[in-house]
């Protein structure tokens, strides 16, 4: 929950890098908010609470996603891989899972 909450922190944040444990439990974290607020949306059949959700967190999910991608020595402009079907998915899944690496460009290592 704190590399949720610290991500939401740090709202618009885009330099710096971001540890594989803060970039999986936030998105854990927002899949399960996520989900409950599906099983609320489709209680009330409303998608309110979805939208509203939905983008409050589209920054600090771009956000994130950079530093992860900078902690892997890479641009965050790597998201726009996404445009591309499947072949982004598969990378950029890559891309995220990999090991931190040492000292680079973007700052020093995260201290987990």
């Amino acid at each position: 929950m704190f590399q949720f909450i610290r991500a939401i922190q740090l709202y618009a944040t885009f330099s710096g890098r971001a540890t594989r444990e803060d970039y999986w439990m936030f998105t854990l974290i927002y899949f399960l908010i996520y989900v409950a607020l599906l099983v609320v949306a489709a209680e009330f059949q409303s998608t309110l609470l979805l939208t509203l959700f939905s983008i409050f967190i589209f920054i600090p999910s771009i956000a994130v996603t950079t530093r992860r991608l900078h902690d892997t020595g890479r641009t965050g402009w790597w998201q726009l891989i996404y445009i591309v079907p499947l072949i982004g998915l598969i990378v950029m899944l890559i891309f995220l899972v990999q090991a931190s690496q040492e000292d680079n460009q973007y700052g020093k290592q995260p201290l987990i």
